[in-house]
């Protein structure tokens, strides 16, 4: 019987966790401060969210290998059987990098949409007075729409984890730890995510000072 000698690597950054906790967190809030009328709170969350995606983007270009946006594109025979014939990835699989952006895409659009959408009563979005009024009644439309294709897209992603635990995968715990076992030799090059927070706390200084200060001070009042 081969036995096969499994190691410790290190598979994500600390950003790349960070980023996805948070947004956890932050999409939790967005829906909660949505149905409860809390718009401060809403608006917070929603640059939040807006400054966190713009970072991961940044970072999927010149972060660590597994963060990479560029590894998240596969053909359709490779995604096919990933799902079909699930086999050990270092990072995300093919399925699950599709997955990523679908995320990557609704969040995107959801906080760009936030952006030009108004109840018609007491809250807007910090461009609908310099957008044309047809964008502002899209954006309004699309921003319900989006947030319940986001829904969906997370009772799959939470299905997919739980699939996955059932056959022995940790996907929870890697993405908490940054670490995963493994028998390959193949190591990703991890780069240090201070490099990301400081690129996210540069976005975050900048979207609020210019769109989220009024919404902020509220918060306190």
């Amino acid at each position: 019987m081969i036995t096969e000698n499994k190691h410790q690597i290190k598979v994500w950054d600390g950003f790349v966790r960070f980023f996805h906790w948070a947004l956890v967190g932050s999409i939790a809030l967005l829906y909660f401060s949505g149905e409860e009328g809390w718009m401060s709170v809403h608006f917070v969350a929603g640059f939040s969210v807006l400054t966190l995606v713009l970072t991961r983007l940044i970072w999927g270009v010149i972060g660590s290998d597994t963060a990479k946006l560029s590894r998240l594109f596969h053909g359709p025979k490779a995604v096919w059987q990933s799902i079909t014939t699930p086999s050990e990835s270092i990072g995300h699989n093919p399925a699950g990098s599709y997955m990523v952006l679908l995320f990557l895409a609704l969040i995107l659009a959801q906080a760009t949409s936030g952006l030009m959408t108004t109840d018609d009563i007491l809250t807007e979005g910090p461009l609908v007075a310099v957008v044309d009024s047809s964008w502002v009644e899209l954006a309004s439309r699309l921003h319900r729409l989006i947030f319940d294709g986001l829904l969906i897209a997370i009772a799959l992603h939470i299905s997919a984890i739980v699939i996955y635990r059932l056959l022995g995968k940790h996907l929870v715990k890697a993405m908490v730890s940054g670490t995963m076992q493994t028998s390959t030799q193949t190591v990703p090059q991890i780069k240090s995510g201070w490099i990301a927070f400081i690129i996210w706390l540069v976005l975050q200084v900048a979207i609020f000072s210019t769109w989220g200060l009024e919404s902020f001070k509220s918060l306190f009042n």
